[in-house]
């Protein structure tokens, strides 16, 4: 419970805040009926959890993004002629379903959500491909937030090719992507974008430069979305004589002058460099990238290249884009991609917390899993490393070329937690992990998701940048994640890369105390992670940093125990930690505070309460909110086994914390009291 504030000075509001955390007994509600319940709720969410493991010994649950999957899957399917197709109408039922509930019309990036342009243009094109007529009140809803919002004209660069490749728009509306990029050193073409970036542009600079069209009906069209007084292309040069947009923007329009007048030969090397690229990277890999935007422009770019569509390479690129298809009864929805060793990491982890033996199949089974899929090749991150022995973990099921920090963090902590951890294997395993994510740290003191030092700011004024993700900074929650993986292996803040790495986490703590989460929902995601790298080393709880983070956590407590927070606090940061409760973000929340040391705090037995009295009847949680990130503020994730491995993890911990606490607890007669509030004369 936090005091009330209001016209408050900031220091005099900082010590009610701390007098009223502390005016209870700093003691743990242990009493049979919570003991009880705690217990009972442990039970069932290991039940659940262990029901969900795979034969082989993984986890996967599915991973949900918004429309923009399902309308550019009708829209691909529109392009190769097969929009007729059974599981385009199913899609369209399912993008149906999910039109925004106010009746304002349009479809957003995540639930509760504002209209996104750019989502609803491509939602909408999509219904029309499929027949749904113009008058239905889907599209009239649509039509009238979509010219509101600007008009399709005012949608970013990758709907824009999605309306160009079906003649909806020039290509000169859309900016250029050049396969050049392909033939220049990596480190000053493709290799200075983020990897993900990386596997988009390659097969899109295909497409930009041979312009595949086809035509469909007028009907079918969406001209009536387009606004005749406002400018097919958005202006984007800036009032200043020189600035790195302008430069940008200049350089695309000498490339598009070049490519009408000069002959398709000027073109060839570049889209044979760029072609080149792109096997090389389909080998021991789910899919281009193993995510779907490349996956999509992998097949309009392989059309574009003369391959048959029943060819080897056409079928292998289209089958893991059906992979990700998820067909029910009446509706067909995707995947942006899968998540099977994150998910399986996050699982061990929980589970061995639990408790569950720590030589119990499911675990051993997990960890040989795992095992299997460690990295044993060099990648793209070799170019900004060379020399350093490939080790690590991806995010998928195959991704050769992309292992990344976060899941090879998540692996080596789950390595840790079972009977196999001193096994010779894993530990060559862990030896090789952690020195591959020590060589990744970044000149700043953090750490990124796939590469080293992908941080030019310049390159966020190309003008096909807009996606908000062509870099690969540092941020804080990898960072503390790997602070927790060092820690567990022994090392503290004297060590050089912890050290710098505290440096990093100290510069980016935002004033209120939190951090900001780049890879899930937001603030609150940020904060936990930090708090539990810094508990792994053994930094001091009574440190003003660490209580300033365990102050504002606390402070974005909601009445009913839990913790919440919206995707809407990446555009507006105003909204940190506010938004509905959710079991994840509750057990994120509650996560670190025990790791800050306030394991017997009133907010933690709150939050723990709160998390007995939401869970369902098998074990598990609802919940419906997006609280994973994959860019922020253009697109969201919801885990489905966030619900439930995260929550386990939290209720495990406290009741670890409390079991610990009995053993030392003090006898009756020697119990203190922290004295009460004073009275505000006496502040």
């Amino acid at each position: 419970m936090i005091a009330n504030t209001d016209g408050v000075s900031p220091r005099i509001a900082r010590l009610l805040t701390r007098i009223v955390r502390d005016d209870r007994e700093r003691d743990f509600d242990f009493s049979p009926p919570f003991a009880d319940s705690l217990d009972h709720a442990l039970d069932c969410s290991q039940s659940w959890l262990l029901d969900q493991q795979k034969e082989d010994g993984h986890w996967v649950g599915e991973l949900e993004g918004d429309t923009i999957l399902e309308s550019e899957y009708i829209l691909l399917k529109a392009f190769l002629g097969r929009e007729g197709e059974k599981d385009c109408v199913k899609a369209a039922r399912y993008l149906i379903g999910k039109e925004l509930p106010s009746g304002a019309g349009g479809w957003s990036i995540y639930p509760g959500g504002p209209m996104d342009l750019s989502a609803s243009v491509r939602a909408y094109f999509a219904l029309k491909i499929v027949g749904v007529p113009i008058d239905e009140p889907v599209l009239a809803r649509a039509r009238d937030a979509i010219r509101d919002a600007g008009g399709a004209q005012a949608c970013n660069s990758f709907t824009r090719f999605s309306l160009a490749l079906l003649g909806q728009m020039s290509y000169d509306e859309c900016p250029s992507v050049p396969p050049e990029l392909a033939l220049l050193p990596r480190k000053m073409g493709l290799g200075a974008m983020s990897s993900w970036t990386r596997t988009i542009v390659v097969p899109l600079s295909i497409i930009s430069a041979l312009k595949p069209v086809r035509l469909l009906r007028p009907e079918r069209g969406i001209a009536e979305l387009f606004r005749d007084d406002l400018p097919r292309v958005p202006e984007r040069k800036t009032a200043r004589l020189f600035s790195w947009t302008n430069l940008f923007l200049g350089l695309d329009r000498v490339l598009k002058t070049a490519d009408r007048l000069l002959p398709r030969l000027f073109r060839q090397p570049g889209i044979t460099a760029a072609h080149r690229w792109m096997l090389e990277h389909f080998e021991d890999s789910d899919g281009l990238g193993a995510i779907f935007p490349p996956m999509i422009y992998t097949i309009v770019a392989l059309k574009c290249l003369g391959y048959a569509d029943d060819s080897p390479t056409a079928r292998w690129a289209f089958g893991h884009l059906e992979d990700l298809k998820i067909e029910e009864e009446d509706t067909v929805r995707l995947q942006p991609c899968v998540s099977p060793v994150w998910d399986t990491a996050i699982a061990t982890i929980a589970l061995a917390d639990s408790p569950l033996a720590d030589f119990h199949p499911a675990l051993l089974r997990s960890v040989r899993w795992l095992l299997d899929r460690e990295v044993r090749h060099e990648g793209d991150w070799s170019d900004r490393r060379p020399g350093v022995e490939p080790g690590g973990w991806f995010f998928e099921y195959r991704n050769r070329y992309y292992p990344d920090v976060d899941d090879t963090a998540m692996v080596l902590l789950a390595l840790q937690r079972t009977a196999l951890s001193n096994e010779p294997d894993v530990l060559a395993a862990t030896a090789r992990g952690v020195n591959w994510i020590e060589s990744m740290q970044n000149r700043d003191g953090g750490w990124a998701a796939f590469d080293a030092d992908i941080d030019s700011e310049i390159l966020t004024h190309v003008p096909f940048a807009d996606h908000n993700a062509i870099l690969d900074p540092s941020c804080a929650d990898i960072t503390a994640r790997v602070i927790e993986v060092l820690g567990d292996m022994g090392r503290r803040r004297d060590d050089p890369a912890i050290a710098r790495a505290l440096e990093y986490l100290w510069r980016t703590q935002e004033p209120e105390g939190c951090w900001y989460g780049r890879w899930g929902v937001n603030y609150i995601y940020g904060t936990w992670q930090v708090l539990l790298g810094l508990r792994a080393i053994e930094f001091p709880w009574t440190d003003p940093r660490v209580t300033k983070a365990a102050d504002w956590l606390e402070s974005v407590q909601q009445i009913d125990g839990g913790w919440g927070e919206s995707c809407e606090s990446y555009d507006d940061p105003w909204k940190k930690g506010q938004g509905a409760p959710t079991a994840s973000q509750t057990a994120w929340a509650v996560n670190g505070l025990i790791a800050a040391g306030r394991a017997d705090g009133e907010s933690v037995r709150r939050g723990v309460a709160y998390l007995l009295d939401t869970q369902l009847a098998d074990g598990s949680w609802d919940e419906e909110s997006f609280t994973g990130t994959g860019f922020p503020r253009v697109f969201y994730l919801r885990y489905h086994l966030y619900r439930v491995y995260f929550p386990l993890m939290a209720l495990a911990r406290y009741r670890k914390a409390a079991t610990q606490a009995e053993k030392i607890k003090p006898t009756p007669s020697f119990a203190c009291r922290v004295p009460a509030l004073p009275k505000m004369a006496d502040v």
